[in-house]
C-alpha cells in the first residue's frame, strides 16, 4: 500500500475512515486500502448537505472502471459538508485518500471511537 495507516484516524471494517474534529464533527473518507481495491476513481456521489444519515447505511458511492462501491455513514447525523473536489476530480482519492475526505457530519449523540478499529486493528483486519 502507498501511504501508511493515520493513527489520528479510526477505521470502519467497510474501508471508510473517521476524523473527529475539534468541534465534534467528523470527517470521513475511504482507506487507502479501500481506494486500491476499486482502482482508479472515476466517479463519486457525494450526499447532500443537510441530509440526515443513518449509522451504517449508505451516504454516497464510489465508482471505478472496475466496480462500485457505497461509502457508509459510521453513525447517525447530519451531513455538514461534502469535498466539492471530488466532482470534477475522483481520482484525488487515489493520490491522496487520507487527505481526500468525502463528507463532514455532525453525528446525533457522541462519538464512541472505541466501537472502531484502530490503526493496528484495521492493518491486521485487512492482513
Amino acid at each position: 500500500m502507498s501511504t501508511a495507516f493515520p493513527t489520528d484516524v479510526v477505521y470502519t471494517e467497510t474501508h471508510e475512515w473517521i476524523r473527529i474534529e475539534a468541534d465534534g464533527s467528523l470527517t470521513v473518507g475511504i482507506t487507502d486500502f479501500g481506494q486500491e481495491q476499486l482502482g482508479s476513481l472515476v466517479y463519486v456521489a457525494l450526499p447532500q448537505i443537510g441530509a440526515q444519515l443513518t449509522g451504517g447505511a449508505d451516504a454516497g458511492v464510489v465508482e471505478s472502471n472496475k466496480t462500485a462501491s457505497d461509502v457508509h455513514a459510521p453513525v447517525s447525523g447530519t451531513v455538514l459538508s461534502v469535498n466539492e473536489v471530488l466532482n470534477e476530480t475522483p481520482e484525488a482519492i487515489n493520490a491522496a485518500p487520507y487527505v481526500q475526505w468525502i463528507f463532514k457530519l455532525q453525528p446525533d449523540a457522541d462519538f464512541d471511537a472505541a466501537i472502531f478499529l484502530d490503526a493496528a486493528a484495521y492493518c491486521a483486519m485487512i492482513g
